[in-house]
């Protein structure tokens, strides 16, 4: 969800959704919504899209909930 506040702008949106793997077809409809970032938290775009893999959450240097 912080991530989506930071993108701001629906085509920031669109290309990191793309780049985290939505389809085309979903993620352009999903980052112009009006809706806000708890609502569209339960799309499927965006969690298929924002969920990082562990590797990219040890390279932030963040510690996943597993291994806690």
């Amino acid at each position: 969800m912080c991530y989506w506040k930071q993108w701001r702008l629906a085509r920031t949106k669109v290309r990191n959704l793309l780049k985290l793997g939505a389809s085309k077809r979903v993620a352009i409809p999903i980052a112009i919504s009006r809706k806000g970032p708890w609502n569209l938290s339960r799309t499927l775009a965006t969690q298929v899209g924002m969920i990082p893999p562990t590797a990219g959450l040890k390279e932030q240097g963040l510690v996943s909930i597993k291994e806690m």
